[in-house]
């Protein structure tokens, strides 16, 4: 069973727009890309919020446990969920937000983007 994921962009970005920009200039699309996501353990007891300007980048650092602090400690080396913004102050803004709710609602949130809790890590590697 294969299952699709949507990617989540900021209010009024559609995915043709963001793909048209991005063939087309990609330094500067490169400068306006940031993202919320949701990081996670083995065995999905844990999550970590955090904002980056690179998916990839962040997603290599948490697997491999590069990052010291929380996802260190805790073994968050998975990615579930991401959104994408192209203002940086939306991303943190929207990060802060999710970082006040309780643990159902993000749970909620995940299951819209990611219903099987799959790790997208190797999608991320091959996607962006």
């Amino acid at each position: 069973m294969t299952a699709t994921l949507k990617c989540h962009f900021e209010e009024g970005t559609t995915e043709k727009s963001l793909r048209r920009n991005w063939k087309h200039n990609k330094i500067k699309m490169r400068d306006h890309n940031y993202f919320v996501y949701i990081v996670t353990n083995k065995n999905k007891t844990v999550l970590y919020i955090g904002v980056t300007n690179d998916l990839q980048r962040r997603t290599y650092e948490h697997e491999n446990g590069l990052i010291p602090g929380f996802t260190q400690k805790y073994n968050c080396h998975f990615l579930v969920y991401y959104k994408h913004f192209q203002s940086i102050n939306n991303a943190i803004e929207r990060e802060k937000e999710l970082k006040k709710w309780r643990r159902e609602k993000k749970e909620n949130l995940i299951n819209e983007f990611n219903p099987d809790w799959k790790f997208l890590n190797s999608e991320i590697y091959e996607a962006l």
